[in-house]
């Protein structure tokens, strides 16, 4: 293993953390422009019907994957900055 990708490996985890929680925020919001109302369903919520519980999956699914995506290459692209190689 070489050693920038190693030495990313903590950089790699804090942006992990940090994604989750704006992808989480983002979620939140884009929740109450789809259905209008205040907490997403769960998937154990018994007064939801099957469509919203799916709808609300899919789009907490996207939003986390995007923003996932964008705050690693991010950091990838920082790191490539500051070291000079890729961290992969």
């Amino acid at each position: 293993m070489k050693a920038s990708t190693l030495a990313y490996k903590p950089v790699g985890l804090a942006l992990g953390a940090v994604s989750g929680l704006i992808a989480g925020a983002a979620f939140k919001q884009a929740w109450k422009l789809v259905e209008g109302e205040g907490d997403a369903p769960d998937s154990l919520d018994e007064d939801r019907p099957w469509g919203q519980i799916l709808l609300a999956a899919a789009v907490q699914g996207a939003i986390f994957a995007v923003v996932k995506a964008a705050v690693e290459r991010s950091g990838a692209q920082a790191t490539r900055r500051l070291t000079g190689t890729w961290p992969g």
